[in-house]
């Protein structure tokens, strides 16, 4: 399959807020219908259309309860993209999330330093700045392979041990903001916000979190400290 049009994708909210939920879990049609402020019949088109650029799959599966199969819809592709867009450069490359790079990556930026005097100096750094970059690409291919792997290894314990998909929602949306307010969660979960607090005042009893002036952030301090200290291992 083609390289999808990511840029037609993510430029629609609706696409982007479908793509949010999905990201958790994957989800039945009338539940993701009930999450975002369209009809059902632009849902579906929304679905098929990321469907049909390989951003999505689907099948169906039966209920537990007598009727007709549930058609799901999750997440069919691993990538990171990357973009520069300036007056100058309009470029952007997909990266695949696969095995990790092995090895230290060694970036020198000295070569970025230099002042060139004419045209061929100025291509011939131009392609060595382009030949660290592509290091800058494949280290973060590394690093986003071990978050993909960290992030779906914290879904599917958090679902084992505790089993309440909307903590996990919180904690999920926490991770990758860094800090999330609860007018956003309210929004985001379509739940009102009393009952935001209330999850993540659940969520606290098993992953630290510091909740201050409807703003929810994971709370490292204490995080560090019901690790014995362990994630400062090693550091001066």
């Amino acid at each position: 399959m083609s390289e999808p049009d990511i840029f037609y994708i993510l430029g629609n909210k609706v696409r982007r807020d479908l793509l949010s939920h999905l990201t958790c879990t994957e989800c039945y049609f009338s539940f993701l219908s009930s999450k975002v402020s369209v009809s059902s019949t632009a849902v579906a088109k929304h679905l098929k259309i990321m469907e049909r650029e390989g951003i999505l799959k689907s099948y169906e599966r039966e209920g537990p309860f007598i009727g007709p199969a549930r058609k799901y819809y999750n997440i069919d592709i691993s990538k990171t993209y990357v973009a520069t867009i300036t007056p100058n450069i309009f470029w952007y490359r997909g990266l695949d999330l696969g095995d990790e790079h092995g090895g230290e990556i060694e970036i020198n930026l000295d070569l970025l330093k230099e002042s060139p005097e004419n045209l061929l100096e100025m291509i011939d750094l131009f392609m060595r700045a382009t030949k660290e970059l592509e290091k800058v690409l494949e280290a973060l291919r590394a690093i986003e392979s071990r978050r993909d792997r960290l992030m779906k290894s914290i879904k599917d314990t958090y679902l084992k041990e505790i089993g309440d998909m909307t903590q996990l929602a919180i904690l999920h949306y926490v991770l990758l903001n860094g800090r999330a307010t609860v007018d956003e969660l309210s929004d985001r979960l379509n739940l009102k916000e009393r009952e935001v607090l209330q999850k993540a005042e659940e969520l606290d009893r098993f992953v630290p979190l510091r909740i201050k002036d409807s703003v929810i952030e994971v709370d490292e301090e204490r995080l560090k400290a019901k690790l014995g200290g362990e994630t400062d291992a090693g550091e001066d």
